[in-house]
């Protein structure tokens, strides 16, 4: 019953996918309107498909169905019921299944959202590349992934259940669809981007129309990425929470041209410029999600993060080669009439440091790819095994960061079109002494080091400017002035500053050894001193937890353990941790004790401002959502449908004069206002 219900829902999201594209296509061909309303009630059948089909997995999983194929091979009646509903995404077919699902309920959003204005060319188009996009995953479901394949199993067969890895740590019920929803959230403005180019609107009014769901996607994004580095630090044993892992990077390039897009769209949205840019910046978002999902589920890449392989592979690989090359067709086409209007008047500027922001962010993403790619392309050209390390990648990313680090503190109190000498002095006066503090502190705490000395001053110079910004807000209009894009993106600056600061801590001043303790005996590790008590072993359903004892610094005992899963016999350790404002003391059991009062093996390490990475990507998000609540606005808002090219082009008959536009640059002053009551 469950691989037919199953089945019966992803048949059912294939073909209400295929038929919404036939149906908004003929009718934009046709011009009849009654046709292109029909994209809300196909947006429906898709996600009632996909509904359809995950209550079947998650149903066959609950019930212990051997007879779903997927659950003969990840299921268990031995996995805890929070990791058995997880299940689903830990592996090809069920993560699959989770991007359609996700992706389905985007596409019903977008329909509800435009139903009033479903008969617009613009909003149809992009209905259409979505019910594509679902066609594709659909697709899979139904041919390389289908995740309700039968098979008839043993009597008393008991299924071996997920990686060991995935069902360690509660975060992982979280962090995949957390990845998932930024990943797939994506698609709605690319869809958009790809409507705007198709129907030839390509002024800003899609912009307008798509700037929260790309919010909200980037948001998604950040807090998978911050949870999956979380579940990193307290699963792995290893005591880091990044190491460049390709899986890693796979999720961390769409994040790094996404933040150059918000970025750069506020320079669209002020002066007309950078519309071929914004459109790259976007098709190049979507298309590394493609490839983020083929680096982590294709088995291309060794990582502790990759947990499937399959034959998709070449699918999910000809379909980012698909995206590309409609992207770049599409602009290439459109290309006289994303002609900007303006220009940068100096560099010294608003738009000039976004501008400059977004070029290190593409040498950003662009180093991250080189490093992530190129192995697997030089083993597809002539078989040699390359890999390339941390170094690479601290070496190459460590100016980058300072440089974006600067222009945080510097872009905020820019004005537009062109800044002045006083106006910068004045301006940078209490961000430049903040900076200055904060080297001054770290000196004083002892801290060492020119690079880790460099973060914390750009740390403090960078953090005084978004504090400078958001005091006068909040002075002005009370506290609406944490509200709206702007404010809030000085809240999310700050998260960022505090994430930086601490990565460049963490990494520089980390202190660990490898000990060797019997029961009674102390050692002393970073100034912590540390006491094995003793041991006990517990029996779980899944596993056999051998639990060391260990007290830090005369005061709380800590558990770090072993667990040999029964199915596999593998033993995966999990670290306890002693979390505290200024450091963290990670224990790591590395060897389990021969008999009763034997020594253990006891990994410490110390590492300062772990605590200060969690607190600075929830400060993100709480800053994200505060971005996507109105403030106060400068100008009257585009058309959001019909905004026209503003250029010097002639033209074409059935274009529409807009008429006269509102300079939104007449005051240079960018400094915070009151909101009008």
């Amino acid at each position: 019953m469950n691989r037919a219900l199953g089945l019966a829902g992803v048949i059912v999201g294939f073909g209400g996918a295929l038929l919404g594209i036939i149906v908004l296509a003929t009718g934009l061909r046709t011009r009849r309107e009654s046709l292109l309303r029909m994209g809300r009630s196909y947006a429906g059948i898709v996600l009632a498909g996909a509904v359809l089909a995950c209550f079947a997995m998650q149903r066959a999983l609950i019930t212990r169905d051997y007879t779903v194929r997927y659950v003969f091979e990840h299921g268990s009646s031995r996995t805890p019921p929070l990791f058995n509903v997880a299940t689903m995404w830990s592996a090809l077919d069920g993560s699959i299944l989770l991007w359609a699902a996700i992706l389905a309920g985007y596409t019903f959003l977008v329909a509800h959202k435009f139903r009033r204005r479903s008969s617009d060319p613009l909003v149809a188009w992009a209905l259409i590349v979505m019910f594509v996009v679902a066609v594709f995953f659909f697709g899979l479901m139904l041919s390389a992934t289908n995740p309700f394949r039968g098979v008839v199993p043993p009597p008393g067969y008991d299924g071996p259940g997920p990686n060991p890895l995935l069902q360690n740590h509660i975060l992982m019920a979280f962090h995949p669809p957390m990845l998932y929803l930024g990943y797939v959230g994506f698609t709605v403005p690319f869809a958009f981007a790809v409507a705007a180019l198709v129907t030839g609107r390509v002024g800003e009014g899609w912009l307008v129309e798509t700037r929260r769901w790309t919010l909200f996607a980037w948001m998604f994004l950040t807090a998978g990425i911050v949870l999956g580095a979380w579940w990193s630090y307290e699963v792995l044993g290893w005591g880091g929470y990044w190491k460049w892992d390709p899986v890693e990077n796979a999720s961390f390039l769409p994040w790094l041209t996404a933040t150059a897009y918000i970025h750069s769209v506020m320079v669209q949205e002020r002066r007309g410029m950078l519309r071929v840019w914004n459109l790259s910046l976007l098709c190049a978002t979507f298309s590394l999600t493609i490839l983020g999902t083929f680096l982590t589920r294709s088995g291309v890449v060794e990582s502790v993060h990759a947990f499937s392989d399959g034959t998709v592979g070449p699918l999910l690989l000809g379909f980012f080669a698909l995206v590309v090359a409609v992207s770049v067709g599409l602009i290439g086409w459109r290309g006289d009439r994303l002609r900007s209007p303006g220009r940068i008047d100096s560099p010294v500027s608003r738009e000039g440091a976004f501008l400059a922001n977004n070029v290190v962010f593409a040498a950003f993403a662009f180093i991250v790819l080189l490093g992530t790619v190129f192995p697997l392309i030089v083993e597809a050209v002539n078989g040699d095994r390359l890999s390339v390390g941390v170094p690479y990648f601290s070496r190459m990313t460590m100016p980058i960061g300072f440089v974006l680090l600067f222009l945080m503190g510097v872009a905020p109190v820019l004005p537009w079109r062109k800044g002045t000498p006083e106006l910068l002095r004045d301006r940078l006066w209490w961000p430049a002494w903040a900076g200055v503090g904060s080297v001054l502190l770290a000196l004083a705490v002892g801290a060492t080091g020119w690079a880790a000395l460099v973060a914390f001053g750009l740390g403090g110079f960078a953090a005084g400017s978004a504090v400078r910004q958001l005091a006068l807000a909040t002075r002005r209009q009370g506290w609406r002035g944490l509200l709206g894009r702007a404010n809030g993106g000085m809240v999310v600056h700050l998260g960022a500053i505090v994430i930086g600061v601490a990565f460049a801590a963490s990494m520089s001043y980390i202190r660990q050894a490898e000990l060797t303790l019997e029961p009674g005996r102390t050692a002393t590790v970073a100034g912590h001193s540390v006491e094995y008590l003793g041991s006990r072993t517990i029996e779980a359903d899944n596993r056999v937890e051998l639990i060391a004892r260990v007290r830090v610094d005369g005061d709380r005992v800590f558990e770090p353990r072993l667990n040999k899963y029964r199915v596999d016999g593998q033993t995966i350790g999990t670290p306890s941790v002693r979390v505290g404002p200024t450091d963290d003391v990670y224990l790591a059991l590395t060897k389990a004790p021969s008999g009763e009062g034997s020594a253990i093996g006891l990994r410490v390490i110390v590492q300062p401002l772990i605590l200060w990475l969690w607190v600075g990507g929830i400060v993100m998000v709480v800053g994200t959502l505060l971005a996507l609540f109105p403030g106060r606005r400068r100008r009257n808002p585009l058309d959001p449908v019909s905004a026209p090219v503003v250029s010097t082009l002639p033209r074409r008959d059935h274009e529409v004069d807009p008429g006269p536009r509102p300079d939104p640059d007449s005051d240079p002053d960018p400094e915070p206002e009151p909101v009008p009551t």
